[in-house]
């Protein structure tokens, strides 16, 4: 029962007809879309298959077969014009997962319920709440530094903080990204993103592992 549903819970990745990330849907909404004609192509896995009503005169049941990845038609024209001037919403679910969940100072990894946002210059000093003045710090890490700047702490940043484009916060904002879609959202990315590594990272050792499977 629990793994169904996890299964229902896998989200779709919507792009424009260009092919650039949108956002992320439910199986009800992609299945919507197909049976509206707004699908224009799909592309990834498929990872659903939903069953609808039955012909009147054949007898057949529609299927409608979902992909991980779905271009829709539309008029996108706006979300082009703001796209590289986009600034993400800042939340803590979307920072940990920048910062993969490990505090910026000591360099450990925890759990989202044990880190904490920190601002790098304190808002007392007049920092500002935004996506470049904030990291994940850990609890002691964020208690010892108090309202100190990093350098009077004698405290280490492990990494320089950055804003994410929109390709980069739709992987951020994703639950459970499946290997293509990891690899599609990757493509959009700058050249310069810190998210590189890490995604790369994640899909040698997917490799890997389909491999020894393989032998």
């Amino acid at each position: 029962m629990e793994a169904a549903l996890q299964r229902l819970s896998q989200e779709v990745l919507r792009t424009d007809l260009a092919g650039m990330p949108l956002e992320w849907i439910d199986y009800r909404s992609a299945a919507t879309l197909y049976h509206g004609g707004q699908v224009a192509y799909s592309c990834g896995s498929p990872i659903y298959r939903v069953h609808g009503g039955y012909n009147a005169r054949t007898g057949a049941r529609s299927i409608i077969v979902v992909n991980s990845i779905v271009a829709t038609r539309g008029d996108t024209r706006n979300v082009e014009k703001n796209r590289h001037h986009y600034i993400p919403p800042l939340n803590n679910t979307t920072l940990f997962k920048r910062d993969a969940n490990i505090c910026l100072y000591c360099g450990i990894r925890f759990s989202k319920s044990e880190l904490t946002r920190d601002h790098i210059t304190p808002i007392s000093r007049g920092g500002a709440d935004v996506w470049n003045n904030v990291i994940a710090a850990c609890r002691r890490c964020n208690n010892h530094k108090g309202g100190r700047t990093p350098e009077e702490a004698r405290m280490q940043l492990l990494a320089i903080p950055f804003t994410p484009t929109y390709a980069e916060y739709i992987y951020l904002k994703g639950r459970r990204v499946l290997v293509d879609q990891m690899e599609y959202l990757l493509a959009h990315f700058p050249r310069t993103s810190p998210l590189h590594a890490r995604l790369r990272e994640h899909l040698a050792k997917n490799q890997r592992s389909l491999s020894s499977v393989s032998t």
